[in-house]
Formats: C-alpha cells, sequence, structure tokens
C-alpha cells in the first residue's frame, strides 16, 4: 500500500471534514460513505477527470456521476475544492431551503451536478445513458486530427446501487454495447442502513460483472491507495470494447474511533463529540469547523486554471474544425443552442376515410420526421413491431456500429427509461423508447426522476387501454394514464387520432423543457379531417380544445384519445334530439392546466354545468373538469380478456352510454 504524500493526506482529510461537518450542520445526512471515499473521489478528480470549473456544461467534460446520491456532501465538498460556483456558505446550508446543497444531488440546481441522484441505481445507469451518448457524437462528429468528443464517464456507486434491479438491468446492456469509456468505482464497504451486508447480499460482484461482460478489477486494503486506483483507471482508460469495475474496499465513516465500518455512520450525524476526536486524532483543532487549509484551497483550485486552458484549447479545435466541416459545426451548434424546428410540410397527412392506430400513425410520423433528425435516437424495450418505433434507415446502435440511431434494450423496461435519461441529461442527444404502457409501472422510477429533473425524454407507451383486449386485465393499463397524470412535469398525451398523433411529435421534438409520454391505441380509430376541424392544428399545443363548437351549449363532452370518437358520435345523435353538446378533446391536461383562464373558459365554459368525461380508464383527476353535476363514463374495475369492441361494449364505453350520462347530467 502506498503511503499519501501531506498534501494529498491534507486534501482527502478535508473532504472527510467538510462532508462530516455538512452534515452535522444539517443535523441529518449520511456522513459514512463520503469518509470512505473520499480518497477515491479525491483521486478520481485530482489525477484523471477533464472539467473546466468555469463551464461546467462544457460539452467535452468528462462526466461523474455519484450514484449513492445519499452521500452527497462527498460531491458538494468536491465541488467547492475543485473551483465550481459553490460556495463554503452553501456547504453550511447542507439540506437547507435554498440552498445549492439539497440533500441529494439535483439536476440543474447545483453547478457541476451531471443527474439526479438518490433512487439508488439510477446513477450508474443514467451513466451508461451518457456513455452511449458519447460513443454516437464521436460516431458523428469526431474527424482525423478533430477529436471533438472524447471524453469518458465516471461513477460512484454503492452495494445499494448494484443491489436495485435497474442497475443490474442497466449494467447488463453497458456489457453488450462493450461500453469502454465507463468506468464505476464500486464503494465495496461491506455496510448497509440494516447492519453487515451479510445480511442479504452474499453474491460475488465481480463474477457478476465479468458475466456481464465487464473489465472488473479488485482493490482491496483501507480506501487510502489512490495510486492503485490510478493505476486500477488507466488500466480502465486504456480497456477496449468493455467497461470496467473498480471494486474498491472502504470503510464506512472512516477514522471515526467509534462508528467506522458500522451501520451507524450510514444515515446520521456523527455528533460534535465524534467529530472532534476524529479531528483531534487527525492533528486538527477540534474547535474550528468547515476549514480549507490554504494550501488545499491551492491544491486542488489549480483545476480552474487547468480547465479554463482545457476550454480554450478546446475552442481554437472547434474553431478550426468549423472550417474544416462547416455543416457538422453548424449542426452541432443548432444541437447547443437546443434548436428544433420543424416544417409543417414534412409531416404525414392521413387520409380521413382510412381509419388507423395511435400507435401507427405514430410509426408513420417518425418514419417521416428521423431520417432528417440524426441527433434524436430510437429504441423499444424488445417491443419493436407493436410500438412502431422504428423508422426507416434506422441501424442498430451496437458495439461495432456506435453511429447506429436505434437502441434494442431487450425486456429491461426500467433500465431503458433510466438509460434514456442519462442520454437527455447530456442535452444534445434526445431520446425515445417505446413499450407497453402497463408497464410504465416497471419504470415508475426513471420516469420521475426525469419529471423531477425535467429530463427531456420520451416515453413511447402503446396498448392504452381495454382496447388491447385478448392479452385481458394483466396488459389493459386502466389506471396508468391517470397514475402518470398526477406527476408534476410529466407531459401525458393521449391523441384523439391520427393527425392529434402527428401534431403530438411536433410538440414534443421541438420542446425540450420536460419528459414527454404518450399513450398510444393498438386499435384503429376514425381520422378527424383537418379541413373540417382547422381548430386541431391551432389549439392542439394547448392542451384541450373545442373540437365541435356550440353556441350555448346543453352538454360538454369531455374526452381523450380513442373514446373523442365516441363523444363526437354521441353529439351527433344528441343534436338529433336537439340537444347541443358541445365536443373537447382534452390530449395533454397539463398543458391545458398553463393556459390563461380566459382561454380554459372558451373550452370548458362555467356556465355549463352539464358535463361528460370520455375515457376508457380509471375517473382519477377527471371530477375537477366535471364538477358536481358532471357525469364519467369509463373503467370501474380492471378489464377482461375479451376482443377490445366486446370489452368497450362489455364495460359499458359506448356511444349509448355517453349519451345516456349527458341526459342524466342535464337532468340535475
Amino acid at each position: 500500500m502506498s503511503r499519501l504524500n501531506k498534501i494529498d493526506d491534507l486534501s482527502i482529510q478535508t473532504i472527510r471534514f467538510l462532508s462530516m461537518e455538512g452534515v452535522q450542520a444539517a443535523k441529518s445526512g449520511h456522513p459514512g460513505m463520503p469518509m470512505g471515499m473520499a480518497a477515491a473521489a479525491y483521486a478520481l478528480w485530482q489525477r484523471h477527470l477533464k472539467f473546466d470549473p468555469s463551464d461546467p456544461d462544457w460539452i467535452n467534460r468528462d462526466r461523474f456521476v455519484l450514484s449513492a446520491g445519499h452521500g452527497s456532501m462527498l460531491l458538494y465538498s468536491l465541488l467547492h475544492l475543485f473551483g465550481y460556483d459553490l460556495s463554503l456558505d452553501e456547504l453550511k446550508n447542507f439540506r437547507q431551503w435554498g440552498s445549492k446543497t439539497p440533500g441529494h444531488p439535483e439536476y440543474g440546481h447545483t453547478p457541476g451536478v451531471e443527474v439526479t441522484t438518490g433512487p439508488l441505481g439510477q446513477g450508474i445507469a443514467n451513466a451508461v445513458g451518457m456513455a452511449i451518448s458519447q460513443k454516437y457524437l464521436a460516431n458523428r462528429y469526431n474527424k482525423k486530427d478533430f477529436p471533438i468528443f472524447d471524453y469518458n464517464v465516471y461513477t460512484i456507486c454503492g452495494d445499494g446501487c448494484l443491489q436495485e434491479g435497474v442497475s443490474g438491468e442497466a449494467s447488463s446492456l453497458a456489457g453488450h454495447l462493450g461500453l469502454d469509456n465507463l468506468v464505476v468505482v464500486y464503494d465495496d464497504n461491506h455496510i448497509t442502513i440494516d447492519g453487515n451486508t451479510e445480511l442479504s447480499f452474499s453474491e460475488d460482484v465481480a463474477k457478476r460483472y465479468e458475466a456481464y461482460g465487464w473489465n472488473v478489477i479488485e482493490l482491496g486494503g483501507d480506501g487510502n491507495d489512490i495510486d492503485a486506483l490510478t493505476e486500477a483507471i488507466q488500466q480502465a482508460q486504456q480497456q477496449t470494447k468493455a467497461p470496467t469495475l473498480v471494486k474498491f474496499r472502504s470503510h464506512i465513516g472512516f477514522g471515526s474511533p467509534n462508528f467506522q465500518d458500522t451501520h451507524t455512520a450510514h444515515g446520521a450525524p456523527l455528533g460534535d463529540d465524534e467529530i472532534k476526536l476524529i479531528k483531534k486524532n487527525a492533528g486538527w483543532d477540534p474547535d474550528k469547523k468547515f476549514v480549507v487549509p490554504a494550501e488545499v484551497a491551492v491544491h486542488t483550485g489549480a483545476a480552474k486554471e487547468k480547465g479554463a486552458k482545457l476550454s480554450a484549447e478546446y475552442k481554437t479545435l472547434l474553431d478550426a474544425y468549423a472550417k474544416a466541416y462547416p455543416e457538422l459545426a453548424v449542426e452541432l451548434n443548432d444541437a447547443i443552442a437546443g434548436e428544433v424546428t420543424i416544417d409543417d410540410g414534412a409531416l404525414p397527412v392521413f387520409d380521413p376515410e382510412k381509419p388507423l392506430a395511435t400507435r401507427a400513425a405514430s410509426g408513420k410520423t417518425l418514419a417521416a420526421l428521423m431520417p432528417s433528425m440524426p441527433l434524436v435516437l430510437g429504441g423499444s424495450a424488445d417491443l419493436t413491431p407493436s410500438n412502431n418505433t422504428h423508422f426507416p434507415g434506422a441501424e442498430d446502435f451496437q458495439k461495432d456500429n456506435p453511429g447506429g440511431r436505434y437502441i434494442r434494450y431487450g425486456v429491461r423496461e426500467h433500465g431503458m427509461a433510466a438509460v434514456m435519461n442519462g442520454i437527455s441529461a447530456g442535452k444534445l442527444l434526445r431520446p425515445y423508447a417505446g413499450t407497453f404502457l402497463v408497464f410504465a409501472d416497471y419504470m415508475r422510477g426513471s420516469i420521475r426522476v426525469a419529471a423531477l429533473a425535467k429530463y427531456p425524454t420520451i416515453f413511447v407507451f402503446t396498448h392504452d387501454s381495454i382496447g388491447v383486449g385478448e392479452d385481458g386485465p394483466t396488459h389493459q393499463p386502466v389506471e396508468t394514464v391517470a397514475s402518470l397524470r398526477i406527476l408534476p412535469n410529466l407531459l401525458v398525451f393521449r391523441p384523439a387520432d391520427a393527425n392529434e398523433t402527428v401534431l403530438m411529435w411536433k410538440y414534443m421534438l421541438e420542446h425540450n423543457d420536460a419528459p414527454c409520454a404518450t399513450a398510444l391505441t393498438r386499435q384503429n380509430l376514425p381520422i378527424l379531417d383537418p379541413a373540417k376541424y382547422p381548430q386541431m392544428k391551432k389549439n392542439f399545443n394547448k392542451g384541450a380544445y373545442v373540437l365541435v363548437p356550440q353556441d350555448k351549449p346543453d352538454v360538454l363532452l369531455l374526452a381523450t384519445g380513442s373514446e373523442v370518437s365516441l363523444a363526437m358520435e354521441a353529439a351527433e345523435k344528441l343534436a338529433a334530439d336537439g340537444t347541443k353538446a358541445q365536443v373537447v378533446s382534452m390530449p395533454c391536461w397539463k398543458l391545458f392546466e398553463r393556459q390563461d383562464a380566459a382561454y380554459k373558459e372558451s373550452v370548458i365554459p362555467a356556465s355549463v354545468q352539464a358535463r361528460v368525461g370520455v375515457e376508457a380508464g380509471v375517473d382519477a383527476g377527471w371530477w375537477k373538469y366535471l364538477g358536481t353535476d358532471g357525469e364519467f363514463v369509463g373503467m370501474n374495475s380492471f378489464g377482461a380478456s375479451a376482443p377490445g369492441g366486446t370489452c368497450f361494449k362489455k364495460f359499458g364505453i359506448t356511444t349509448e352510454a355517453v349519451i345516456a350520462a349527458a341526459k342524466k347530467s342535464m337532468a340535475k
């Protein structure tokens, strides 16, 4: 084992002490992991990572992901010491209202934080997405003498990350794809919240990762041998065709006389007395807090000058690249600016006389748009023929074809979603991928993080209701649309027909401020004629619009997706009885909620209390639009195995049911 020189030792101690003091000041947090992994993290940042603290979004920076996000004070200490815009006062304000140092790292909130981590396993899966991005970008933009994208992705994860299924899904995919630009440092401290890992975790992690196709390096010692780690990282950087896992034996709460190697150090402050004892044993003043020795500040702070030099050299490289490859340079600059505009002339047009499933319309829209959108990557969780997510000319992204734009995620829905989030976080590429809507529940953790972080990930869900038919209730997502709608920031689209589906894709691809989820039909639907309903194109982006207007309507028929056609049929039949029914299509509730009061009133006038909601799902969320006099036509149970048309009839989601509900509401 190597001995630490004075400045390395002092820097590592500073990271440890800042981390445990931040937790103590907050009276909550996780000191053990930062103390145990301080040396490893320092070695990564000081000796290996390529970054510019003054430009956290520099496109060719190495990516560092703290997958074990509960150890956030480790990351915040590093960011402060290495020159990012994160003051010592922010470290003192850990976990407090308005600080830049929340309890777990948050994307877009703290300079230098690459992704939102905390839910274990998400970070390592995000890192896989980041590694995929680098491979694709390098293949597209790198030319001889122009290494525009040559960054690596590093992550620190713990036992918890590797126990979560999402990490296994993503790691298996990473091994298959041979992502040799990915290095995972595994914090092997043998401790979980419950106690020793042997309580529930006795597998050989190294052999598991070898089976995934990874290069595995095992390091023993006390967690301070940064020379051994440096050698391991250098070996990883020389790897081809395989990601690397460095199994790093560490000790949680390192340096704590009473709590090192115990689960007590994991998730609670150590206490003032213990902290003083730790400092005293290390030769520090036990009464001084949040101390950064001057020599450490100079040593780690040199990263700013180094980073500025790297950025300046890179700018010179880009300027030369723009002269040598002007078209690619313009494309890259547009991607950096986040500018996407889709010409209406590129959008497909559908024949109103030919019914079409919205999943099929989605596929045709992708076929029309994707060949000219090289920075959008598609994919599916082994359901490509059903999801219609492939497009003509799309090659598979594989180990030997990093220029492929279609990712075969396999039956790994949760991993797929988290990997896509990692791709989205880089901002240059936009991912979409599909599965059945019912399997959104498998992906829930990743969807929630996407909504929290506002990653512009596009989740393509098909087979959206009892219209799935014979597959039965296990595959009929009667509650899923409602459950997705309650997630803040997530835009859930349930288009009424092929033309709304086209407008949905145009919106999703042109906007990158939030994740999106689609709910598309398996069954064919009538197609609305844009010439007859010009308000569709005009107001689709407002989330809901009047499809069939009425002067002083008697009743409002509010519907989404496949049930819009039922509402329109019901309106026609009600008109024959002299009842004026205004039909409203509501493809995206959140977009509607963003509109001003005047627009909302024009679509759902308060004066009309007779209202019917129509959706082949549960009624959760509908009553804010239906009021006390409204009626709902939909599901109040799980589905059944039968042809889709039979299911709609047996569960009472029919034109006749809508008419009866309208009359009942008007009679109140």
